[in-house]
């Protein structure tokens, strides 16, 4: 991967898109939505950190993109704390995700009539950790007072914001889906009296404000998250849980803390790529990755190494739905799932024509992306989420907080890794990324969309390693997604006749015109000599580039 502030065609746009790539020397921040970017932005011009700038950043997509993530939602952080200018420094993992409340046992789902976790309603709530987890990132890392972090949306939320063109297109199908599919009653009246207008979802450009939000972000600024799990909040989520028959309980939300975890990674070429360790999904990346590495670099269209990619991910990910859940109730480690033997054994499956992958056994022994820089060279890469759009369909009321619908990927079959007990947390599809060389750091990158994650964690990493795109042609270029058996969708910006070439190994090629399943995403690299940022962000959306 060239250094991104002397690649070759800097400019370079091989891809439909209307960006450019974006330097900065003093900070920057890239995000899914444009006014969340530039509040990012104004938090490192009042000397704000990286951190400060990502807990900022954070709380105003809760408010204007709140079809991605919530108040009560889940996150995910890696952060790069500099100890010069240099590219040294350390990565910290911080794993915000919640877990299922004690009485929400699988004898319980089944008497309510559930053959496997349902979608909607109380049943997939689990203990939600977005708060949490801008509270403990503020206090260990962030510079300026946690309070003043969520003002920008707490203002947002009070004064209102006009809805962005792609916000409100997946609003409306929310909506539409909630209407179809929500049990109407008491449970979920609240969440068509927070979030739709008179039962309409808000349309582009339509202004929309939502006191309640701004009173719960008040409350999580004032007690630095602690009203959230122990107070007043704790009381209303508690309250509301009981009176509609939900599992969550104030004792679930007490017992609950972020937990920093050790970052997990892998080496390809010459970069070592760092994940979450699991519950997260990001080890499929990993694994995937490593069996790529096995194979000689190659040209982006060149059919071989495509047949290649899609052959790797699909082991990679049936592996990760087998074995990927709490880390302590796994029955292989990350070790034995990223370790030489195993990856040889799986590579040797890829053939040249497409197969139905089996999860092997190794030896013993709707989601918002964020990333912001500073100048000091620190660097956050922030994931949070309610997972399918808004959750669960539950809103407490008078606190616009959405609950994710998070526990929904448990399994009730008592056999699998990831069956539902109380107090656990399950599989998890939201990942943060980040790529370091020789130990310096490069910088955070993320792809949002649920299952595509990891493959476009993989996508982006072999566009700037092997193919020496800058941080914004990486993003521009099309993608491809592993849909199970042996069918693939791909965006339809790829060559014909490489799509053909696919069929033509047996895969079953479907060709999208809708972008919005193939992930959206952003990229910031760090060259360690000069301290240049370039960045680039997901040109299928509304998102956008500040800078300091």
């Amino acid at each position: 991967m060239t250094s991104p502030s002397r690649h070759p065609y800097p400019d370079a746009t091989p891809y439909p898109s209307r960006r450019s790539p974006t330097y900065s020397r003093h900070g920057m921040v890239a995000a899914s939505q444009p006014q969340a970017a530039q509040i990012g932005r104004d938090i490192l011009a009042q000397g704000g950190n990286a951190v400060d700038a990502a807990i900022a950043t954070a709380a105003a997509l809760t408010i204007v993109e709140p079809t991605g993530c919530g108040i009560g939602g889940d996150a995910f952080a890696l952060v790069w704390i500099a100890s010069d200018n240099q590219g040294n420094g350390e990565l910290h993992g911080l794993n915000a995700s919640g877990v299922a409340p004690q009485a929400l046992t699988r004898d319980a789902v089944r008497a309510a009539g559930h053959e496997q976790m349902p979608l909607h309603g109380w049943t997939p709530v689990t203990v939600p950790g977005t708060p949490s987890a801008w509270a403990e990132l503020s206090r260990r890392f962030g510079k300026l007072d946690f309070a003043s972090l969520l003002k920008p949306a707490i203002r947002l939320a009070r004064e209102g914001f006009p809805v962005s063109p792609v916000i409100a297109s997946l609003w409306q199908r929310d909506t539409e889906t909630f209407k179809r599919q929500l049990e109407q009653g008491p449970a979920t009246a609240p969440w068509f009296d927070t979030f739709t207008i008179e039962g309409t979802a808000p349309q582009a450009g339509e202004w929309f404000r939502c006191e309640d939000q701004a009173k719960t972000l008040e409350a999580i600024a004032a007690t630095q998250a602690e009203s959230f799990y122990r107070g007043e909040l704790a009381e209303k989520i508690d309250a509301f849980s009981r009176q509609t028959g939900g599992y969550l309980r104030k004792e679930d939300l007490a017992a609950y803390q972020p937990e920093w975890v050790t970052p997990i990674n892998a080496r390809y070429r010459d970069v070592d790529v760092w994940e979450i360790p699991p519950n997260g999904q990001g080890l499929v990346a990993l694994m995937a990755l490593r069996l790529l590495d096995g194979f000689p670099p190659s040209h982006r269209d060149d059919p071989e190494l495509l047949h290649h990619q899609l052959e790797a991910m699909k082991l990679a990910y049936t592996d990760g739905k087998a074995h990927i859940t709490q880390a302590d109730h796994m029955t292989y480690s990350v070790e034995q799932l990223l370790s030489e033997r195993y990856t040889e054994e799986r590579r040797a499956l890829i053939g040249e024509t497409a197969i139905t992958p089996e999860p092997g056994k190794p030896a013993a022994g709707g989601t918002v992306y964020l990333a912001t820089a500073d100048s000091d060279g620190n660097m956050v890469s922030f994931i949070q989420s309610n997972y399918h759009g808004f959750g669960s369909g539950i809103v407490v009321p008078g606190t616009g907080i959405a609950l994710q619908n998070r526990g929904h990927d448990f399994s009730l079959d008592e056999a699998h890794d990831n069956v539902l007990q109380p107090g656990k947390k399950t599989f998890h599809t939201i990942i943060p990324g980040f790529l370091t060389r020789g130990g310096k750091a490069l910088g955070p990158f993320g792809v949002m969309g649920g299952f595509m994650q990891p493959q476009g964690h993989v996508q982006v990493v072999m566009n700037l390693v092997d193919f020496g795109l800058n941080p914004q042609a990486a993003l521009d270029a099309p993608r491809w997604q592993w849909m199970g058996d042996k069918t693939i969708g791909i965006e339809h910006g790829y060559p014909t006749a490489l799509v053909r070439a696919m069929s033509a190994r047996g895969h079953n090629m479907q060709v999208a015109h809708d972008s919005r399943s193939y992930g959206r995403g952003q990229v910031i690299l760090r060259d360690p000599e000069t301290g240049i940022y370039c960045g680039g962000t997901e040109p299928r959306t509304d998102a956008a580039i500040a800078v300091l």
